[in-house]
Formats: C-alpha cells, sequence, structure tokens
C-alpha cells in the first residue's frame, strides 16, 4: 500500500479548541468548513461535540452532513442560502444562517418558517466582499427583528487583515462596526483565528476559530500554544547515490554540488503537495530536517539524505511536528490554509 498517510490527532484538536476559548472568552465557533481544513470535518465535530459552543461551516451540505452524522450543537452557515428554496432545508435542519445581501434577507422573511431561525447578520464592514454596508445595517436588522420568525438575531462582520498585526484596517473595520452597531442590541461576533490571538477588543460574545483550531499560526511561523492536528508523512522507497554535478527532477532544475544521497517518496502535487514547493522545502527524515531537491513530480518527489541517515524504509515527515505547515507554505508562495485543504490520495487515520 502507498505509504502516503496523514495522521490527524484529535487530542491536540480539543486542545486547541480550550486554548483558543481560554484567551478569547465567551463562546466559540469551531469553523469546519471545507471539511475542516481538509482535517474531516464529522471525525472533528465529533471529537469536540462535547466541547464546541457550535460549529460553522460554508455551504449547506457541509451542515446537513454534520446534523445527520449526529451533531446536535448549533450550526452557523457563514455564506448564508444560495437559492431561496434551500431556507427549507435550513428550517428542517435548525440551522444558522447568515445573511449577507439584500435578497437572502428578503427570501428570509417571505419564507413560511415552522419554527422560529436564529439569523447571524453580516456586516460589510471594510472588507468589501459580502455583507450590509455599514449606513445600510441598521435597516436590515430591523427588517429581520420585525419578522415574527426571526428568533436570535447575532450581529458579525469579518476582517481583512487581522493577520497583518501592523495594518491598521482592523481598527477601521472594528470602529465602523461599533458605530453602526451602536443602538442594536443583541450579541456580536467579530474575531476569526488572528483576531482571537492579537486582537482583544474584537473578542466579542462568540468567536470563529478556524485555522488556529487546527494548530496552525495565522501569522506565520510557529504559536507555541497551538498544537499541529495534521502530521502527513510518507517513506523512502528508492535511494541513490548521485556524483557531483548531477540533475534531479523534471527540467534539470537541480544539480547536485557534491556526491549526494537521494531518497524517492511517495508524494507529489497529485497528492496536493505544492509543485512550487520544490527545492530546498522542508522535510524532516526520521526526525532529523533536510529538504526537497529537484522538482515536485505527480507522484514522486526526491528528498537529500544525510550519509548517516538510513535510507529505504525511513519515514519522511512531510509538515506535522518538526516541519511546520507554515514553513513549507512559504516555500511555495502560499498560505498553511491551502496546503491543509489539498491534501488528497492520502491513508487517513484518527487517533484520540
Amino acid at each position: 500500500m502507498r505509504p502516503l498517510n496523514a495522521r490527524i490527532r484529535l487530542d491536540n484538536l480539543r486542545h486547541n479548541y480550550q486554548t483558543l476559548k481560554a484567551v478569547h472568552g465567551g463562546r466559540l465557533l469551531a469553523v469546519v468548513k471545507a471539511n475542516a481544513y481538509g482535517h474531516g470535518a464529522v471525525r472533528c465535530a465529533h471529537a469536540l461535540a462535547d466541547l464546541a459552543d457550535g460549529f460553522a461551516v460554508a455551504t449547506l451540505d457541509e451542515a446537513v452532513e454534520l446534523r445527520e452524522s449526529g451533531i446536535g450543537q448549533p450550526i452557523v452557515l457563514l455564506e448564508g442560502v444560495f437559492e431561496a428554496e434551500e431556507y427549507a432545508v435550513v428550517d428542517k435542519y435548525r440551522l444558522w444562517p447568515a445573511v449577507c445581501s439584500q435578497w437572502q434577507l428578503e427570501a428570509l422573511i417571505a419564507h413560511d418558517w415552522q419554527q422560529p431561525v436564529d439569523v447571524w447578520l453580516k456586516m460589510d464592514s471594510g472588507m468589501h466582499r459580502a455583507g450590509f454596508f455599514p449606513h445600510h445595517y441598521a435597516a436590515a436588522f430591523t427588517a429581520l427583528k420585525q419578522c415574527r420568525n426571526v428568533g436570535k438575531i447575532v450581529k458579525f462582520s469579518h476582517f481583512a487583515c487581522a493577520d497583518e498585526p501592523e495594518n491598521g484596517m482592523t481598527e477601521m473595520q472594528l470602529e465602523a462596526f461599533d458605530l453602526a452597531c451602536e443602538d442594536l442590541p443583541g450579541e456580536e461576533s467579530l474575531a476569526n483565528s488572528a483576531a482571537i490571538l492579537n486582537v482583544p477588543e474584537a473578542r466579542r460574545d462568540w468567536g470563529r476559530a478556524g485555522i488556529a483550531l487546527y494548530g496552525i499560526s495565522p501569522f506565520g511561523g510557529v504559536d507555541e500554544r497551538l498544537k499541529p492536528v495534521m502530521r502527513l508523512t510518507t517513506r523512502i522507497f528508492g535511494e541513490r547515490v548521485l556524483q557531483p554535478h548531477s540533475p534531479v527532477g523534471y527540467g534539470a532544475t537541480f544539480y547536485t554540488s557534491k556526491s549526494t544521497r537521494i531518497g524517492l517518496i511517495a508524494c507529489g502535487y497529485a497528492d496536493g503537495y505544492p509543485r512550487r514547493a520544490s527545492t530546498n522545502s522542508p522535510v524532516a527524515v526520521e526526525g532529523i530536517r533536510s529538504r526537497v531537491i529537484g522538482r515536485v513530480s505527480m507522484d514522486m518527489m526526491m528528498v537529500e539524505l544525510d550519509a548517516a541517515q538510513d535510507g529505504l524504509g525511513c519515514e519522511v515527515e512531510l509538515w506535522g511536528d518538526t516541519v511546520n505547515a507554515n514553513e513549507v507554505a512559504d516555500a511555495a508562495g502560499t498560505i498553511a490554509y491551502e496546503l491543509l485543504c489539498n491534501v488528497k490520495r492520502a491513508k487517513f487515520t484518527y487517533s484520540e
């Protein structure tokens, strides 16, 4: 069997949730959209079921999957519905839809609800992606408040630059949100992972833990408070010694500068490892840091072996405990979110 394995440490997931909730205070949503950032939404949600105040997803299908697997906590649809008819499913499964636009608002008010629905009303406080502009927000809030089928209304917004501490945009968005909500009662939610960890004034009634829940710092590097949940490993299934000035891999983009041992490992860009993270992307061979050499292929890539290291059968960590996913993301010119979400063709194993 191909030895590519993604081990998901559910004890680390629980640790991260408890850590983030302690920092944020109040209640905390565990964001499990995109299959829990590639970790497995159902397994992760069940691992958190006795801890989490609620969950958040992007799509109706994701929410229904959780409900039908036995998850009973509140589930927020962060993007709301995509068609008016989907409110019937929201009603059936007792979901909390975000309302981000005028058509979603009008469709929700017009729907024949069988039970009261709690709503998350989104403000565009400056990111300019979705939500009501601040000067339209009170009117949308009032329209929902006057609807007899609407229960609780949670006011929320999303930060564009919370992972950039020196950028002043977060403060501008906070000011815009607070000004528009000054006379509007009820609960609020502002803090994503970066704001939970670094923006105390954004910690309101509900936090939303995303990438940090999976042990990855939203600021790059390593946050010692968090434990990585995914450990992606493979094994060396071929090795050879190359003489100086020998090319390695497609395009002959790398030439050895000395006699070099290389190991061939079972992972490539078809498995989700980024092709742009070629020569010098970090790996760990049996716990000792090394690097990728040459281009990443579809199914394989090569790593440099130290003369003292074993070869065939040795474990290679692509990211996890010794190699942080943020390091690989930096090498690829991307972000760790993308790495985690793209993992495929690996065997997923779960440990408590």
